[in-house]
């Protein structure tokens, strides 16, 4: 079984916090990549990240490999990519 940031032994409130970190951490650098900064705030930022993360995760198993698993390195880089192209959709969708 995948241990996920969600189920951390610290309890539910440690999850959370540590969605929400990974997720404003992930959003921001998405938002400075695809240059959305300026139009975004931190609760956008934290909400493109935790979405961007269930998006990485998803591409990441479709390719056969494990989504966001931890607050690490690699789960922060499945979720900037998540984010990359949740905000490269919103761009083409608003066009």
């Amino acid at each position: 079984m995948l241990k996920t940031v969600w189920s951390s032994k610290k309890g539910d409130l440690m999850g959370i916090i540590s969605w929400i970190i990974l997720g404003a951490l992930a959003g921001w650098i998405a938002s400075k990549i695809m240059k959305t900064d300026h139009s975004m705030g931190a609760v956008a930022n934290i909400i493109v990240g935790i979405v961007g993360a269930f998006i990485g995760g998803i591409v990441m198993n479709m390719i056969g490999k494990v989504g966001v698993t931890d607050f690490d390195i690699r789960s922060f880089l499945v979720a900037l990519l998540g984010s990359v192209i949740l905000l490269a959709i919103v761009k083409a969708v608003r066009k």
